[in-house]
């Protein structure tokens, strides 16, 4: 469960959210919402401990893995599917120690790190990453294209389906409909719908936020306040 408790929430001499008291808990989906500067990407960032409460607690639990969208996408001559599978960081971690293992003969290693890819689903890793792609708009002969060779708007999908590919306790989406069509953005309601962990969106999409999101977190001079039912239920 993520709980605040009195958090003060402060950028510089501004306030965003004074005297908080609230609890998340998981497999919750929230839709963030509030004012333009009104604290809703600063909270993200302190979920991600890139920032520190300046008054009272964040409690978050213990192991839990945090995905979210990265902003910017190096020109790599990586493959987009690669790329995507980048996103599951045990997968990758567990792809380097078997390669190493299998270097040094290792058998007792390799048999173990096998066992646990077989745990991951590592072995349709890339299948799911084709998935995810496809769901995304790319074609099936984009997919070993080098990143590099995208436009920003396609990179900026290869960032979400690289966040869609971890294997997350909480996911973090902030406008993740920008630069997606609608057939995309129907697909991504779907995925968001079906996911199994915590979700906290920040979207001006109201149709996105009654399709996937209940209850509401809205932000409203410097008060962070929990609404129960969806988007049009609040509004």
């Amino acid at each position: 469960m993520i709980s605040l408790r009195n958090l003060r929430l402060a950028r510089g001499a501004k306030v965003l959210i004074e005297a908080a008291t609230l609890q998340i808990h998981p497999g919750w989906k929230v839709g963030l919402t509030g004012a333009n500067g009104s604290g809703k990407s600063s909270l993200f960032a302190l979920l991600r401990d890139q920032l520190h409460p300046d008054q009272g607690d964040l409690d978050m639990p213990p192991g839990w893995v945090i995905a979210h969208v990265a902003q910017e996408t190096p020109g790599l001559a990586q493959p987009a599917i690669d790329y995507v599978l980048d996103g599951d960081a045990e997968l990758r971690r567990i792809e380097a120690e078997l390669a190493a293992a299998e270097a040094a003969h290792d058998g007792s290693h390799i048999g173990e790190l096998h066992a646990r890819l077989h745990e991951i689903g590592g072995y349709a890793a890339r299948a799911r990453a084709a998935s995810l792609l496809d769901g995304l708009g790319f074609l099936q002969a984009d997919i070993e294209r080098p990143v590099s060779d995208f436009s920003g708007g396609w990179r900026m999908r290869l960032n979400l389906a690289q966040a869609l590919m971890c294997r997350s306790d909480l996911l973090l989406l902030d406008e993740p409909t920008n630069h997606l069509d609608l057939d995309a953005v129907i697909w991504l309601e779907a995925w968001l719908r079906d996911y199994r962990g915590t979700l906290l969106l920040i979207s001006h999409d109201r149709e996105l936020l009654d399709a996937c999101v209940t209850p509401i977190a809205h932000i409203e001079q410097q008060k962070l306040n929990l609404y129960t039912g969806g988007y049009s239920d609040f509004e």
